[in-house]
């Protein structure tokens, strides 16, 4: 019998959390769907963000007062392993909001298997794929 999987929620460690929740919602869109602290109020640690009933998990990857004062070059390196794949029609409203959130993007390009793509990293280096089949056109 195979496991019965409802959903997929991606957990990324970062470094710093309140720069991770902006990115994600105030230029990707997602929205705080609870949040917590694990030493008292007004220390967040960890994240649960949404969008359009899809997930992403955010989590500090340091204890209070463990965090040091610049990112570790190798755990940001580290990052570049992972890519949220995300499934979105408008690929060139997505660029176009991006560049006009202030964001230095590449324009979206169209793979050689047929998907028009555009890769940008969040804040602690995770690679985000806004992706979606280009349309063929039939009078060839």
């Amino acid at each position: 019998m195979a496991i019965a999987v409802q959903g997929l929620s991606p957990l990324l460690y970062v470094f710093d959390i309140a720069r991770s929740v902006h990115f994600y919602c105030d230029l990707l869109g997602f929205e705080v769907t609870a949040q917590g602290s694990y030493h008292g109020p007004g220390l967040l640690h960890w994240a649960e963000l949404q969008m359009n009933g899809k997930e992403v998990l955010l989590k500090s990857a340091y204890a209070d007062g463990e965090r040091p004062a610049q990112p570790d070059p190798c755990r940001m390196a580290a990052h570049a392993d992972t890519v949220l794949m995300f499934c979105c029609p408008e690929v060139d409203a997505a660029y176009g909001h991006l560049v006009e959130a202030g964001m230095k993007v590449e324009p979206p390009t169209v793979a050689r298997y047929g998907l028009k793509e555009l890769f940008v990293r969040d804040p602690d280096g995770y690679e985000i794929c806004f992706q979606w089949p280009e349309k063929c056109d039939d009078s060839e």
